[in-house]
């Protein structure tokens, strides 16, 4: 599946944009765990590595990692460039998914 199926989703997806390189992405990593735990299937997260993916984040913009992007039938819903903390992703995720 390509990452434009994938976002054309009628479930949210959250793209992490990151890099191998990148301290704070890293920092997400377990964040994201913790976060998908408690959205179970109501969501889907995917991890995009900028430097294996140039096209995926020049096409959205993405300037620094990590940039987490909230997607749904492939409009972008919310994003934000740093580490976001756990109860913060699950309160945007739930906001988008309890309106669906």
């Amino acid at each position: 599946m390509t990452f434009h199926q994938m976002i054309q989703s009628d479930k949210p997806v959250l793209v992490d944009f990151s890099a191998e390189w990148c301290g704070p992405c890293k920092m997400m990593a377990p964040i994201l765990k913790e976060v998908k735990k408690e959205i179970g299937d109501s969501a889907t997260i995917i991890k995009v590595d900028v430097d294996k993916n140039p096209a995926a984040a020049s096409e959205y913009q993405v300037q620094g990692v990590p940039t987490l992007i909230l997607f749904k039938n492939g409009k972008q819903l919310w994003r934000q460039s740093g580490v976001v903390q756990k109860s913060g992703l699950v309160s945007i995720i739930q906001k988008f998914t309890v309106n669906s």
